[in-house]
């Protein structure tokens, strides 16, 4: 019967989870004049790490970054290939975007080009390597950090999803205490109209008598 040592029980795990939150590649074809936008979502204090590579031709092609609030993460004209890394004190939406310079005055055939783009977040973005090195670790203690790194970043997310859950049911709970109240004093402006009416006809035909 096979058996596995501890090293390969701990690199079993670290590629489960890797899977789990692995980086998100893409490639797409930008047409001259078109810009083309991607949405991402940057958890608090979490590192995204983006490459990218522009296929060879003409016009450029510029890449930037940007947060909710307009602030420029990273510019790059006339992008062709390299990598991009921003971190966010806060939860955010940033956008990424890729823009095709049309420039009417050049003779230069025009054709759309092929971005690849791959983001990388958390512990997926780190240079382990470079940890190895710095903190002199072993192979297997490497893979140990990792593996608590990436245990932590799980953590986080569902830590992450029950404030949501938390914020929604609040949200919901509000929404339900207002319409309810909203019901009663609608009830109660059709109580006192109705009132009001049968009064109103009341004294009208005693009037007519």
């Amino acid at each position: 019967m096979a058996s596995f040592r501890p090293g390969q029980c701990i690199g079993v795990a670290a590629v489960l989870l890797s899977l789990c939150l692995g980086a998100n590649g893409l490639s797409f074809h930008l047409s001259p004049g078109a810009k083309r936008c991607l949405k991402e979502e940057v958890h608090k204090q979490q590192m995204v790490v983006g490459q990218y590579t522009i296929s060879e031709g003409d016009p450029s092609v510029s890449l930037l970054v940007t947060d909710q609030a307009g602030h420029t993460l990273f510019s790059k004209e006339n992008a062709k290939q390299g990598k991009f890394a921003f971190t966010e004190d806060e939860f955010e939406v940033v956008d990424i975007c890729f823009v095709s310079h049309s420039n009417a005055v050049s003779g230069h055939i025009k054709s759309s080009r092929e971005v690849k783009l791959t983001l990388k977040h958390g512990s997926e973005a780190r240079n382990y390597d470079q940890i190895a090195k710095a903190e002199k670790l072993k192979p297997l203690e490497l893979e140990l950090r990792r593996l608590e790194d990436l245990a932590q970043e799980v953590v986080n997310d569902f830590q992450y999803m029950r404030e949501r859950e938390k914020e929604m049911r609040d949200t919901n709970e509000s929404t339900n205490s207002r319409v309810f109240w909203f019901s009663i004093f609608s009830i109660g402006c059709l109580v006192t109209l109705a009132t009001w009416q049968v009064f109103y006809l009341r004294d009208y035909f005693k009037k007519q008598k």
